[in-house]
């Protein structure tokens, strides 16, 4: 594409998620922050009760999980289950967006992580050069 066909492709596009007020960048911002993304793998596996999925997602606390859930929930992307029990139980999965957002977040944790060798090596490389071993 060329610049003039690239802006008006742009300027069709219902949500920009570069422009400041779209809603797409706050959807984004759960989906690839920190906790959003480990939880959305972490559910691609199956469906999973809180404390399961906190031990799965390693360093989250209880109340950025929550947080976290809430968020996702909202966005459509996770399913809230509360079973009326004693005491409650309560399960969290994906919802078929879920998944689909999760399959793209995956396929970019794989990447990242069969590419770690060469982003140590570009690491030591930085603090080589500046000194800050």
């Amino acid at each position: 594409m060329d610049g003039i066909q690239e802006r008006t492709a742009e300027q069709e596009l219902p949500y920009n998620v570069f422009a400041k007020a779209c809603p797409s960048r706050g959807t984004l911002e759960h989906v690839t922050g920190r906790w959003g993304g480990l939880t959305l793998g972490a559910l691609y596996e199956g469906p999973l009760r809180f404390n399961e999925l906190r031990r799965r997602v390693d360093g989250v606390s209880e109340k950025m999980l929550s947080q976290t859930l809430h968020a996702l929930e909202r966005d459509g992307l996770v399913h809230r289950e509360a079973q009326p029990t004693n005491p409650p139980r309560v399960d969290y999965e994906l919802t078929p967006l879920g998944r689909d957002v999760a399959e793209r977040l995956l396929s970019l944790i794989h990447f990242v992580e069969g590419r770690m060798d060469d982003v140590l090596a570009a690491r030591a490389h930085y603090d080589t050069a500046r000194g800050t071993l």
